[in-house]
């Protein structure tokens, strides 16, 4: 994985200081953007939970446990912004379970304009230019450790 710079991790860690005390909410607004971007995706979570709609997605206890997990993702790469590699292995096999549930790779980047989209909304005029590229940097590295981690299990399933 390639370094941040420091003044990423600065940005980072400064927007995510009360972002991260309060998941949940955050995390509904980032599905809520990523469920406008692309409806389909609701059915990938019918697995756990009824998502006819949206709103009943977003409501749904076992949803609700995606989005923390999420979120939780989303922490644990800003807690090891210095040594974001040492979450490579996790995050290999984060990207094999999205190819195993039917995950496209192309949902990643909807993810990642979701979460951009979330910072927006949540900090308002905080949310800075270099605040932005700060996150898409970072989001960007994480998104490249599981797309290898997708490629590596579909190539599994080819075999």
């Amino acid at each position: 994985m390639e370094e941040l710079t420091g003044n990423d991790k600065e940005l980072i860690r400064g927007s995510w200081e009360s972002l991260g005390k309060n998941k949940v909410p955050h995390g509904v607004v980032l599905f809520s953007r990523l469920f406008e971007l692309d409806p389909t995706l609701l059915t990938l979570f019918n697995y756990n939970t009824n998502c006819g709609s949206a709103k009943e997605c977003l409501s749904s206890p076992g949803f609700l446990e995606h989005v923390t997990k999420v979120m939780l993702v989303i922490d644990a790469a800003v807690s090891h912004l210095d040594d974001l590699h040492t979450l490579e292995d996790f995050l290999l096999n984060l990207g094999r379970k999205h190819q195993a549930v039917g995950v496209h790779t192309q949902s990643f980047a909807l993810v990642g304009e979701s979460l951009l989209y979330m910072l927006q909304c949540s900090l308002g005029q905080a949310y800075t230019a270099p605040l932005r590229q700060a996150w898409l940097n970072m989001y960007s590295m994480v998104v490249a450790a599981m797309s290898r981690g997708w490629a590596k299990n579909g190539e599994r399933k080819t075999d």
